[in-house]
């Protein structure tokens, strides 16, 4: 007898089937990665999708209130050129003034239904957050760092600042 060994139909498909498995986990693999760097792509081109609708989006809502705005100013814009026509020389100046007063009355109006409110300066303390202080001056019966006049009023929308109150402040 020979030492040579022969090979059963068993064995010979289970040798077989260990040389072909590292062929399959590597078929596997490639097809996994495919599948994720598909998913990958799909999931970027949706997120730039996302991003460009909420742009445009947001910019819809800010041309819409802006034009919201524009559209109530634009009866006070009607009133100012009215008034502005009017004979200045005449006996009338008195209805001109009257005419003004009104159109700023509009304007206050519009714009406290916006939410915008004016800052109260005259005799408050100087508050840095809500004042700009333009000039210094001593004043007698005065607290020191109290406003004691209002070049250009403030405003603000809700918690925002919109604008510093121009103001000038007691120095003690």
């Amino acid at each position: 007898m020979s030492d040579e060994s022969y090979d059963t139909p068993e064995q010979t498909a289970a040798a077989t089937a260990e040389e072909s498995a590292p062929v399959a986990d590597t078929a596997e693999l490639a097809r996994q990665r495919d599948e994720f760097y598909d998913r990958l792509l799909r999931t970027t081109a949706e997120f730039d999708n996302y991003r460009k609708r909420t742009d445009r989006e947001r910019q819809q809502f800010a041309e819409a209130a802006a034009a919201d705005l524009i559209k109530d100013l634009l009866p006070m814009v009607d009133d100012l050129e009215r008034a502005m026509k009017a004979d200045a020389g005449g006996a009338d100046t008195d209805s001109v003034r009257r005419g003004v007063e009104l159109i700023h009355k509009q304007l206050l109006e519009t714009l406290r239904k916006r939410g915008v409110t004016p800052i109260e300066s005259l005799g408050a303390d100087f508050d840095p957050h809500f004042h700009q202080a333009v000039l210094y001056e001593p004043a007698v019966g005065r607290r020191d760092g109290e406003v004691i006049e209002e070049f250009a009023r403030g405003y603000t929308l809700g918690d925002r600042l919109l604008r510093p109150a121009m103001v000038k402040v007691a120095k003690g």
